[in-house]
């Protein structure tokens, strides 16, 4: 019997609806997959439920297993239903409330999450990146200080740095030993300070990824993102990375080489949006490898990232590395 191929093992960080589409395209290679997710948000269902039930928010989590998932999709669609006709229900996923339930039954949020993954039946691990309720504050261009992931976006102002509340908070033990295992950290996509950087402010996160020997590749955003990242450059996102970790911890920046289309660039832009300016010349100042490939695809004239694409370009690279 020949030996089984060795399987490298890629940790993905970030949350909202980049981490799960891009998770939706690696579940279909042979890889060992760990998802390590933000549990920052306080807003709609999941903040309701943080505040209600005093647990870390289910929402990111549970896209993320649905992402993840290998059921009928009918089962998946029920994870997914979101109530609308119950005021006491309204808004609520029924995964968060299966989430809020497991986590009130185990007293464990991350035990909650692997009895969901089993009922799921996932395709790799999905971690929390802290097991208890933690509050992003972001401060502004003006020095004002914004507490609340949902409400930074909200202040129409450059934001300097954000942090998070309590500063000390431990991540599981699970989620560092992974970090030391990977081949590759994938940071990213998605919003660049409340989705992605809330994972590296957890200070034993952060020191596990500096650590590590895996290579760190960041997939850039396609587009910018009101609120966050106006008139954000490639370089831009990824100086903001650096600075919040302290040091340049990164080996590659995949990019998008793909002109956005007029019309969707015009929707956008009533968004307050615009394409991520790709600026090589900055880029090269930090002696990482730049990767530019076609990876967006444009959906109901939403620009996504194109999960399969930026899943083989990352199979590919994970092949590259000597195990």
């Amino acid at each position: 019997m020949e030996p089984t191929k060795h399987r490298k093992k890629l940790v993905i960080l970030g949350g909202g609806t980049g981490l799960s589409t891009l998770l939706r395209g690696l579940k279909k290679f042979p890889l060992d997959i760990t998802a390590i997710v933000t549990v920052a948000d306080d807003g709609g269902s999941s903040g309701r439920l943080r505040d209600e039930y005093d647990i870390p928010p289910p929402g990111d989590v549970r896209n993320v297993l649905a992402a993840l998932s290998e059921v009928e999709p009918l089962v998946e669609e029920m994870f997914q239903y979101r109530f609308s006709q119950s005021a006491e229900l309204e808004g609520h996923s029924l995964g968060n409330l299966m989430l809020a339930a497991l986590t009130s039954i185990t007293g464990d949020f991350a035990h909650a999450i692997t009895e969901m993954s089993r009922v799921l039946n996932i395709r790799g691990k999905v971690l929390p990146a802290a097991n208890q309720i933690v509050t992003l504050h972001a401060i502004f261009e003006d020095q004002t200080t914004i507490k609340g992931e949902s409400k930074i976006p909200c202040y129409g102002k450059k934001i300097e740095k954000v942090f998070i509340t309590p500063p000390d908070v431990k991540p599981l033990p699970e989620a560092i030993n992974v970090i030391r295992q990977a081949d590759v950290i994938v940071i990213g996509p998605g919003s660049l300070y409340t989705s992605i950087l809330p994972n590296l402010l957890v200070q034993d996160i952060q020191k596990a990824i500096r650590q590590s020997k895996a290579k760190k590749v960041y997939i850039c955003n396609l587009m910018t993102q009101a609120g966050e990242t106006g008139n954000y450059s490639a370089y831009d996102h990824v100086n903001a990375l650096i600075d919040h970790v302290g040091e340049n911890f990164l080996d590659a920046v995949l990019i998008s080489k793909e002109e956005i289309p007029e019309n969707v660039r015009y929707l956008y832009k009533q968004e307050q949006a615009s394409p991520v300016k790709i600026d090589i010349d900055q880029l090269e100042k930090l002696n990482i490898d730049i990767v530019k490939k076609d990876i967006s695809v444009v959906h109901d004239g939403a620009v996504r990232h194109d999960a399969t694409e930026v899943a083989k370009w990352l199979v590919e690279y994970a092949d590259g590395l000597k195990v």
